[in-house]
């Protein structure tokens, strides 16, 4: 990268992909809140502390670990639920996520795991990609639980 050119947003990443409020592709395949809840017990008070005590819950990876997503803290297309990606990097200090519009899920998201992954989309489909993604909303990948 030159001197003059700055890292790409997530915005502009996105735009570049073909991913933007044109063509909006939702996470959650526009699942109501109540179907995505309707596994959980208790109210949405106690869903949203499960959530953040998920999320907070530290786990040590190291290159070579295969993880995959917590339950309910995926904020990114790939890896699929239940998908494993293989860790490439652990970052001694996290890189923030380049996004300055607050309203961003990835605003100030600190990026602290560098993952490979098979993409699994149109062009590219089995070519191994890495991206970086916020090491808390990992865990182990278990085969059993896969």
């Amino acid at each position: 990268m030159s001197r003059n050119e700055r890292p790409l947003s997530s915005r502009e990443l996105l735009n570049r992909i073909g991913l933007n409020e044109e063509t909006p592709n939702s996470l959650l395949l526009n699942e109501s809140l109540d179907d995505l809840l309707g596994d959980l017990e208790g109210d949405l008070g106690s869903v949203l502390l499960e959530r953040y005590a998920l999320l907070n819950q530290p786990q040590a990876f190291k290159p070579g670990d295969l993880v995959c997503w917590k339950p309910g803290l995926k904020n990114r297309r790939v890896p699929a639920y239940g998908a494993p990606a293989v860790v490439l990097e652990v970052l001694d200090q996290p890189i923030t996520d380049g996004e300055t519009e607050s309203g961003s899920t990835y605003f100030r998201e600190p990026l602290s795991l560098v993952l490979g992954l098979f993409w699994d989309r149109d062009q590219g489909r089995g070519d191994f990609v890495a991206f970086h993604f916020d090491g808390r909303r990992f865990e182990a990948w278990n085969t059993k639980t896969a």
